[in-house]
């Protein structure tokens, strides 16, 4: 029975190879490798000349019709090759994905105010303010402030000690992640400060066939790169790729081929959360045509903002390869990501893949914006305003949503029409 060749990248290479919320923003959605019906994902961690490549396939058929081709820098011996569960590889590529965030407008006839809590008699079995500083500071914690914004309650804080930071913290009723009084350490040794928000629960509003495990492969080489020009043979038009660069230092570039940003930090109308995975493709699409390479996240995993999802576990980190990172230093690790797609054909990247490790720790992310227009009553001067200038907004977003995707602007308009109220429609 004759084999089909895996088309990934390697060229067919193919080298088979809780929601979380950021303070400043939800997130609400993703665009992630599902949305390329041709598509290849590689995960590349390097460090020095030591080389990890996971790849995973975009094979659908019955497996026993697999068959995958695999150039490599020198013959790998048995200890170097292995596979890795497929949800790892597809975590990293939904915390790097492009996402969707939304904002709520505050009320125009109450002006957002920042302001210090007032605290009132506390319970009998609740610390009062001063009990609450004095048991900090024996800890060498001070609350330099304390205030509220929203649904939040921030904390400023400073520390002596991360052992004190920590217990303070738990004393709080925060749960701290393994590995948390390390990664504290490090940043009261800079002299740093620390920010804590919480939602005020008070004040907050509640209303059939297997997947085929990655292949990874173990190897040394001066050369850091991708072969893909095997798998231009049996690709049947555009092929997206998908490479998931893991480094020390920071960025991981193309130096072969140019690179450029996604379209980011865009103001959306808000029916797009309805059919974001379709409004990526479109804007990627109208952006790369048949041949690009796109820059579409680029971060310390150390933090995110908005996250997509939780960060990989120490145990995920080193199923990919990273082996400098310690299970203490898992909560902050010292290790930067790099999300590139790139788009080719028969027709276009003659050349090979070439990379390069930078020290460019530069953040970006993919990240499109949806701002809720107030939806209770306006009585106010100011809120006359208010409505102008978010119909203004709103009809903005719809010419960029145009411009972006090509969409037709009576389709744009009549969503626009079923998702805000009257006053708001252009």
């Amino acid at each position: 029975m004759r084999k089909s060749l895996f088309r990934l990248i390697l060229a067919a290479l193919s080298l088979t190879a809780p929601a979380a919320q950021a303070f400043c923003g939800f997130y609400v959605a993703r665009a992630d490798g599902e949305l390329y019906n041709q598509g290849s994902m590689v995960v590349y961690t390097r460090s020095g000349n030591n080389s990890v490549i996971t790849m995973s396939s975009d094979y659908t058929g019955d497996p026993s019709e697999f068959a995958v081709i695999v150039p490599t820098p020198k013959v790998l011996n048995r200890d170097q090759v292995t596979t890795v569960p497929a949800d790892t590889v597809a975590h990293l590529d939904r915390y790097t994905a492009p996402r969707l965030v939304e904002y709520f407008d505050s009320d125009p006839c109450e002006p957002e105010v920042l302001y210090e809590m007032v605290v009132g008699a506390a319970p009998d079995d609740e610390p009062s303010s001063a009990e609450r500083r004095q048991g900090a500071r024996s800890l060498g914690v001070t609350i330099e402030r304390e205030f509220a914004v929203g649904s939040y309650d921030i904390q400023m804080l400073s520390a002596k000690q991360s052992d004190g930071l920590a217990e303070f913290l738990r004393g709080e009723g925060y749960q701290l992640p393994e590995g948390a009084e390390a990664a504290l350490k490090g940043y009261i040794d800079m002299g740093m400060k620390f920010f804590v928000a919480k939602v005020n629960l008070t004040r907050h509003a509640a209303d059939a066939t297997q997947d085929l495990e990655p292949l990874q492969l173990h190897f040394k080489s001066k050369d850091f790169m991708l072969p893909i020009q095997l798998g231009k043979l049996n690709g049947d038009g555009p092929q997206d790729l998908i490479v998931l660069a893991l480094a020390k230092e920071g960025r991981v570039a193309l130096t072969n081929y140019m690179t450029k940003e996604v379209p980011s930090n865009i103001d959306v109308p808000v029916f797009v959360a309805q059919v974001f995975p379709q409004f990526y493709r479109a804007m990627f699409n109208r952006a790369a045509g048949d041949n690009a390479a796109f820059l579409e996240y680029a971060w310390d995993m150390a933090w995110c903002d908005p996250c997509a999802d939780d960060p990989l576990t120490h145990d995920e980190m080193k199923a990919l390869g990273v082996t400098w990172v310690s299970k203490a230093e898992a909560a902050t690790p010292n290790l930067f990501v790099t999300r590139l797609h790139i788009r080719y054909s028969k027709t276009s990247f003659f050349e090979d893949l070439k990379f390069a490790v930078t020290d460019n720790r530069d953040n970006f992310q993919g990240r499109y914006v949806m701002n809720h227009p107030f939806e209770g009553e306006i009585t106010c001067e100011e809120g006359k305003q208010y409505v102008a200038d978010t119909r203004k907004r709103i009809q903005d977003e719809a010419e960029i949503l145009r411009d972006l995707t090509g969409w037709k602007a009576a389709n744009i308009a009549s969503n626009i029409a079923k998702t805000v109220a009257k006053r708001y429609r252009p």
